[in-house]
């Protein structure tokens, strides 16, 4: 049963449902995450999500999970801590990260937000300068390489002609306010999408004040036949504070209370991230097509954590303070050609892929003297190097008039190296490498055995490396890297129908499983460090639905549930106490993967006038548990949130009012859960009862 209350989540616009759309506007919607110049999403054999970001309505659009609520399959859980990234799973994978984004595939206008190593990102998404998300699930995830459990990849695009420009501001509850602007334009050869935005909070809990600076850019050229686009991303968050998580016990008390040893440590984070990218599209003579990619960037994070000082006496702990440069770069070369094979339309593609990420990680102590929360002597002091070299092609044939054939493969060889720069009597030098290489082949295929109805089935292969992150520290708690970590390989396979009506209307389903052999699990959870084990063989399955459903020229209605049973195959030894290094306890087989809700289901309605627009939604989340042995959980949630949207025609310009509350109903609830957190602070509460209002110019103008 579903536990706990409702929950209703920011409103999205899918394209999929556009009132006026029917048929014809859901035939040109290609999903680039397929990589399939000619191929519809209605048309591939996956399961696939296109949501637009269209104006805005009454979106802040101050991150990335208001566009994802509402997806099937797909968990975005929003911290109310903006020191770590919103968790992001697909079908469970990636549940079990305690930061940033894990075993998804980030892409943000084509540049890769994920690393080699398979960690991501979402922090620097522009929401602001963004028109659409796509989201890919199942077994074709893993023709984007290592730690491809889910494809997300947010596009903006530019105006075939003319200029537009759109500024707004907002305030929201907890002192919360963001002020940004866009414009567009195209004349010519050149056109460019250009977005800033500024977001500053008190936060909902203590100690979990923020500030974000965003700035993204897009610059296209049409050099002859071909185009290029230039991007810019510069990203800046310093000193964001973290409140950690809390115990059962103090998050039913008080749920706004940060950790004490939050603020006794003064845990916070900076990040700042500049990035460069360019992507090259050509096509030439008789359907052939070159698309090459290249980014180059540097992020950097200090983080500074609740280590606590005794812990620090061990001659091989590596201090409460993260210090981490990292310079990354890549590219990507793909040919495809679109023609025909034995008189039957045909599409085949391949490609070479390259990126390396070189990160210069140090560790201080966190305290000097009695003073604590600030930068000490120095403990650690590496130079990892993580890098991947690829080949990958897929072909796709309408093999008959009722059925077609998708098919591919990736080789992927990502190799980790560590230097070791601090050496010292009673810390040995920590040097070392190593290198995993995976294939993995999918395929699809798809009967249409009528022009408004698609069945699908479709098997593949993926796999999974250890993160940099993962391997930077033992579970045994002694030095050096945790290079023993296997990478986990998956099994996928998937059965789905797609049936689309008149008006909008349509219907998604999909049955789906993913048998995991050297899962890799959190063995511990202290201080804010997370280590890693294998834990043997994992499986994921259950089903997917969604329904678009055209109540009235004005009023839709948007449905969606997911069943996911998550769990570990095989029995595994964990560490239960902080300060454990010797796993004792055993987790039993057929124990539920802790962080992955076992239901979820959405329902929107929505409304359109010709100048108020208002929507309501309507999402249930089961209960999560929160540790491998499942001892605790957090319970199901749900908060209400509603919208309502006012136009105004100005001359060229439209001036949008607009109104939201989130949590209209002022449910507690536990918004998100920090898997085999050490001491027991699981716990991240979600916001209670949230006002936002805000107006947005928009002005266009000629050519």
């Amino acid at each position: 049963m579903l536990g706990g209350s409702l929950l209703v989540s920011p409103f999205v616009t899918p394209v999929r449902a556009q009132s006026a759309a029917s048929a014809e506007t859901l035939d040109r919607i290609v999903v680039t995450a397929t990589r399939l110049e000619a191929v519809t999403a209605f048309d591939t054999p996956a399961s696939t999500s296109v949501v637009s970001l269209g104006d805005g309505g009454a979106r802040p659009q101050a991150a990335l999970s208001e566009a994802l609520d509402g997806i099937p399959g797909l968990l975005a859980r929003e911290r109310q801590n903006l020191a770590q990234d919103t968790q992001l799973s697909i079908r469970g994978f990636g549940a079990r990260s305690t930061f940033g984004v894990r075993g998804l595939r980030l892409y943000a206008d084509g540049v890769p937000a994920t690393m080699p190593d398979g960690q991501g990102q979402v922090s620097h998404f522009s929401m602001l300068g963004a028109d659409r998300v796509e989201v890919l699930r199942g077994p074709f995830s893993a023709l984007h390489g290592n730690s491809s459990g889910g494809v997300i990849q947010l596009w903006s695009e530019l105006p075939d002609t003319g200029h537009d420009a759109r500024v707004q501001a907002s305030v929201a509850g907890h002192d919360s306010t963001l002020v940004g602007a866009r414009l567009r334009g195209a004349g010519g050869a050149i056109g460019y999408n250009v977005a800033a935005s500024v977001l500053e909070t008190r936060g909902y809990r203590d100690h979990s004040a923020a500030r974000r600076e965003s700035l993204n850019a897009k610059v296209r050229l049409t050099p002859g036949a071909g185009t290029l686009d230039l991007l810019l991303n510069h990203f800046n968050a310093p000193d964001a504070k973290d409140p950690l998580g809390l115990t059962r016990a103090q998050a039913w008390q008080d749920p706004r209370q940060a950790s004490p040893v939050a603020t006794q440590y003064d845990t916070r984070k900076s990040v700042r991230q500049d990035q460069l990218g360019a992507v090259y599209a050509w096509p030439f003579a008789h359907g052939h097509r070159l698309r090459a990619m290249a980014y180059v960037g540097r992020r950097d994070v200090e983080q500074y954590l609740a280590l606590p000082v005794a812990a620090q006496a061990n001659p091989l702990n590596s201090g409460g303070v993260i210090d981490l440069d990292n310079e990354y770069g890549g590219a990507d070369l793909r040919w495809s050609w679109t023609g025909d094979l034995a008189g039957r339309p045909f599409e085949l593609s391949a490609g070479v892929n390259a990126d390396r990420q070189r990160q210069h990680r140090r560790g201080y102590e966190n305290f000097v003297g009695a003073a604590l929360g600030v930068r000490g002597a120095l403990r650690r002091n590496e130079r990892n190097q993580v890098a991947n070299a690829d080949q990958y092609a897929q072909a796709w044939w309408h093999v008959a008039p009722q059925w077609s054939l998708l098919v591919g493969a990736r080789h992927s060889r990502v190799r980790f190296r560590s230097d070791d720069a601090y050496v010292t009597a009673t810390n040995p030098d920590d040097s070392g490498r190593v290198v995993y290489a995976r294939t993995t082949p999918v395929a699809g295929l798809v009967f249409a055995p009528s022009d408004a109805l698609r069945l699908y089935a479709s098997i593949g292969r993926g796999f999974e490396t250890p993160t940099f992150n993962e391997v930077g520290y033992r579970a045994d708690g002694g030095a050096g890297l945790a290079f023993d970590l296997r990478p986990a390989t998956t099994r996928n396979t998937e059965l789905g129908m797609k049936w689309r009506g008149g008006q909008g209307a349509g219907i998604e389903a999909a049955l789906f499983r993913a048998d995991t052999d050297d899962e890799l699990a959190v063995a511990r959870n202290v201080g804010g460090r997370s280590s890693f084990r294998n834990a043997g063989a994992a499986r994921r399955q259950g089903m997917e639905i969604q329904a678009e459903l055209p109540l009235h020229a004005a009023w839709q209605l948007q449905l969606a549930y997911t069943w996911l049973d998550a769990t570990f195959r095989d029995r595994f030894p964990i560490c239960t106490a902080s300060g454990c290094t010797s796993p004792v306890v055993q987790v039993a087989a057929g124990t539920r993967i802790p962080g992955v809700a076992r239901q979820q289901a959405s329902a929107r309605l929505r409304w359109q006038g010709e100048q108020w627009h208002a929507a309501a939604q309507l999402l249930a989340v089961s209960d999560v548990t929160v540790n491998d042995t499942g001892s605790e959980r957090a319970p199901g949630y749900g908060v209400l949130n509603l919208e309502v949207v006012r136009d105004w025609s100005m001359g060229s310009g439209r001036l949008q009012g607009f109104a939201r509350i989130d949590n209209a109903l002022d449910r507690f609830h536990i918004g998100s859960v920090i898997v085999n957190e050490g001491n027991g602070r699981f716990y991240e509460p979600g916001a209670d009862r949230t006002f936002t209002v805000g107006l947005r110019w928009h002005w266009t103008g000629g050519g």
